[in-house]
């Protein structure tokens, strides 16, 4: 592990992208200081934008640097911080999967899925659009389809094994189960999400975003 100082600072809302690297970091069981915000903080929380002017979660600060994609921390994390289980390295044959799987969670699930929220939840009644919601629901759980060649060998989504491009997929799960759609999810992938909820990284992170969050009486934006 590259120095003996760490300076990890993660700004999260609860159920958040941002869970990705917090799910990360308890995986990695790195030290880190878990700053909690309330949803949406470019409007609830505006000091926020002084560290990232997009207003935005998640922000990572380690030392002099600041990221704000949450796949991408998570990358960061395990490359800088040397965690070789949580990654496929390029030398492995499935290096290529994990890449694509770690990329799919968020441009390809979590992407509709803000759709359905901003559609469905988040705008004010007149403005919500009931065949935006319809058409991207669809959207979703097709392109979660995708899940089902690999799940039917192997446990994860990596023939490696457990890795952040699970993660990233995972905290899709997480967010259509809060959207109610998983419902809809084939025997595979429920019995994936069961997998990853059990995992001692996924209760450690659930555990210390929801204790941090009833103490300063926050909510999930989501659920």
């Amino acid at each position: 592990m590259p120095g003996s100082r760490l300076l990890l600072t993660l700004y999260h809302c609860l159920d958040a992208r941002s869970f990705r690297p917090l799910w990360t970091l308890e995986e990695m069981q790195l030290p880190y200081r878990l700053e909690m915000l309330p949803f949406p903080p470019r409007a609830l929380a505006r000091e926020f934008k002084t560290i990232n002017p997009l207003g935005t979660v998640p922000a990572l600060l380690d030392g002099e640097l600041m990221m704000t994609e949450s796949a991408a921390i998570c990358q960061y994390l395990v490359s800088r911080y040397q965690a070789t289980a949580l990654a496929v390295e390029p030398e492995q044959a499935d290096y290529g999967e994990f890449l694509n799987w770690l990329h799919f969670g968020e441009a390809t699930l979590t992407f509709p899925q803000t759709l359905l929220l901003r559609y469905g939840r988040f705008e004010p009644p007149e403005r919500r659009q009931t065949q935006v919601v319809e058409d991207y629901t669809g959207w979703f759980l097709g392109r979660l389809r995708a899940l089902e060649r690999p799940l039917a060998s192997q446990e994860m989504l990596c023939p490696s094994g457990f890795s952040i491009a699970d993660i990233s997929v995972g905290y899709a799960l997480l967010l259509a189960e809060a959207l109610g759609l998983d419902k809809d999810f084939t025997p595979a992938v429920a019995a994936y999400w069961q997998r990853l909820q059990a995992r001692p990284g996924y209760q450690r992170a659930q555990a210390r975003q929801q204790e941090q969050a009833l103490a300063l009486g926050l909510k999930s934006p989501i659920r």
